[in-house]
């Protein structure tokens, strides 16, 4: 007989772990949670097995009953888990990032590419839809930065269309939770093999900037920069 892959063995105690955790970390912002989801698998099952009694199937409608009182308490636990990370998430620095992260399939998102002193942050994410700018922070700041990186975009990747977005609840602004349903929204102007060019050029910019020799303090007055490289003895 053939052994089951360790791999194998371990998915399933890893997944109920992980609903475990995400349980608890729930839990803590939302204490009603286990109330919530006993009261709908209860009255699901018991509306299915009130049908079946009426009808002279209770077997059959308990079964069923039970399947769909599993899948509702599921989805009412993934949303107001959801809802929970959000409201945990929301404020702090880095939120947006890590909504990036999930946004779906083909989309590639760079943190960060943009901060002041304030440690107002803009995000970049490439895809179908073009280029998306993701600003956290203060509203009032985030503008300038905001404006800094389209121009940038325009100049580098002059025929991919540049969305912006700020993060917040005030006027214009898109809720952390709506972030990436705002983005899925987008109309998709753009093929695989643009997306993929628009990467390349956007990542080599990166390389360039990364790689160029900066001083680690105050240039002497004076000093002029070496032309050519240092020589090998």
């Amino acid at each position: 007989m053939a052994r089951k892959e360790p791999a194998a063995d371990a998915a399933n105690p890893g997944r109920l772990k992980q609903i475990a955790l995400t349980y608890k970390m729930t839990r803590k912002a939302d204490s009603k949670i286990g109330l919530v989801l006993a009261a709908v698998g209860i009255v699901t099952l018991g509306v299915f097995l009130a049908i079946g009694f009426l009808i002279g199937h209770p077997v059959y409608l308990g079964i069923l009953g039970l399947l769909l009182a599993f899948l509702a308490t599921a989805i009412v636990f993934g949303r107001r888990a959801e809802r929970a990370a959000f409201g945990q998430m929301e404020g702090q620095p880095g939120a947006a990032a890590a909504v990036l992260d999930n946004v779906g399939r083909g989309w590639t998102t760079t943190p960060a590419v943009a901060m002041n002193r304030s440690q107002d942050v803009v995000h970049r994410a490439v895809g179908k839809a073009g280029i998306v700018l993701v600003a956290e922070g203060n509203p009032n700041r985030v503008k300038s930065l905001l404006a800094a990186e389209k121009k940038k975009m325009n100049r580098i990747v002059a025929d991919v269309p540049v969305h912006d977005i700020v993060v917040g609840n005030g006027e214009g602004q898109v809720p952390l939770k709506k972030v990436r349903t705002t983005m899925l929204k987008l109309p998709r102007v753009l093929s695989g093999p643009q997306v993929t060019a628009t990467n390349d050029r956007l990542r080599a910019l990166g390389d360039l900037m990364s790689n160029m020799p900066l001083p680690k303090g105050p240039m002497p007055k004076g000093m002029r920069m070496p032309r050519g490289g240092p020589k090998m003895r």
